[in-house]
């Protein structure tokens, strides 16, 4: 006597079925059948150009946070002396923070290396502050010291 399968055995063989339908979609459409991966953020404490881009996040964060202590000791310790004198002058000037070349703290920032050679590096630090506008400052790193040399508009 021909027995039909349960509702059970059913709804787990057309589970099995559309997830197999979905992966095989996924692997032909280049796609992955799960989840985004999570965002992640890497670098080395032997690259200048990582150090630039852990300088603009940390001090980003120190101003953001009210925590002028914090901001000065990774002044202190990313930025060459010279460029600290030069900063300082700066804001003196322009009554503004040399470092972000503004008044306020931008909403975000990206850290995108330019190029590198004759021992430094070179990146565009763009600043978006609020109803989306953009800065980009031209910073420099020395790939000897990884110290930060050079923050222009």
């Amino acid at each position: 006597m021909l027995q039909f399968p349960s509702k059970r055995a059913t709804s787990a063989v057309l589970a099995a079925t559309a997830g197999a339908a979905a992966l095989s979609l996924a692997l032909v459409s280049g796609t992955s059948a799960t989840a985004a991966a999570p965002p992640s953020v890497s670098g080395s404490p032997e690259g200048a150009f990582t150090r630039i881009a852990d300088f603009y996040g940390s001090y980003i964060d120190a101003v953001h946070d009210g925590d002028g202590r914090t901001a000065d000791q990774l002044r202190a310790f990313y930025l060459s002396e010279p460029l600290q004198r030069e900063l300082r002058q700066w804001e003196e000037a322009n009554h503004a923070n040399g470092v972000l070349r503004a008044q306020n703290v931008p909403l975000k920032w990206k850290v995108t290396s330019v190029d590198s050679g004759m021992g430094k590096t070179n990146a565009s630090v763009t600043l978006t502050w609020s109803g989306s506008t953009t800065t980009t400052l031209h910073v420099q790193a020395d790939l000897a010291t990884r110290k930060i040399t050079s923050i222009r508009d």
